[in-house]
């Protein structure tokens, strides 16, 4: 009797043992979330944020670029220009300008150019010669303002645009699955939050040119009013 008991608890134990590991094997493993595959989980509304997101890092490397070029210090051509015009070498210091390339260079250039009017004249013409240098340095940065503002916004509509999806498919099933809610609000909230990254980047790519171009503006304010009291000096 104490046998097949031992033998009843022995099969009984080895059953259980089965069903747990069984169980255990039942177990969904939990899935990892790559932010590779929530891109492409995102939508159409990703082609154009992908798009905003290249447009942004081209405006800023070609601005970034020309505008440190034009940033290099420029005392040495002043200095040279003060040489020739003591010297009275107008003609060398206006082709000194010429070779320069820079816009400093090129304002002066119009000054050196006008030598002999009255010096409103002359601030006159360096003054323009500036506008327009500025408005070349500040070409495509705008966009970068744009597109600080367009994304955030076209990300919220990938958004709107998943849910109004998510709730139609509830409204043909007739019945609310959480599952179907949440799984579709976490992918598609994915365009928000790619939005708002673009915007956030695109924001402070924009004032950092910002700041390149005023600092650049008030070097060659300085320069031109260096050059105006060059200019008056007596015997000039």
């Amino acid at each position: 009797m104490m046998t097949l008991l031992l033998a009843a608890q022995d099969t009984l134990q080895k059953t259980l043992d089965s069903a747990s590991n069984t169980a255990a094997n039942a177990v969904p493993t939990e899935k990892e979330l790559h932010f590779i595959d929530l891109l492409f989980k995102g939508g159409w509304v990703m082609i154009p944020l992908a798009f905003l997101a290249f447009l942004a890092l081209v405006i800023f490397t070609e601005r970034y670029l020309t505008i440190r070029k034009s940033s290099k210090d420029e005392s040495n051509l002043l200095f040279q220009i003060r040489q020739n015009i003591h010297e009275g070498r107008l003609e060398a210091a206006i082709a000194l300008c010429k070779n320069n390339k820079s816009p400093l260079a090129r304002m002066l250039e119009k000054g050196l150019k006008r030598i002999g009017r009255p010096i409103k004249d002359i601030e006159g013409a360096i003054e323009n010669t500036g506008k327009l240098e500025v408005s070349k340095l500040e070409k495509n940065i705008g966009i970068l303002g744009i597109i600080a503002g367009i994304a955030p916004m076209l990300g919220f509509v990938g958004t709107i645009v998943g849910v109004i999806t998510i709730f139609h498919q509830v409204s043909i099933k007739g019945a609310i699955e959480i599952g179907t809610i949440s799984g579709g609000l976490y992918t598609k909230m994915i365009t928000s939050a790619t939005g708002l990254i673009i915007g956030i980047i695109a924001y402070v790519l924009y004032h950092i040119l910002n700041i390149m171009v005023e600092k650049i503006i008030l070097k060659m304010e300085t320069d031109a009013i260096d050059f105006i009291d060059l200019l008056e000096e007596p015997g000039k």
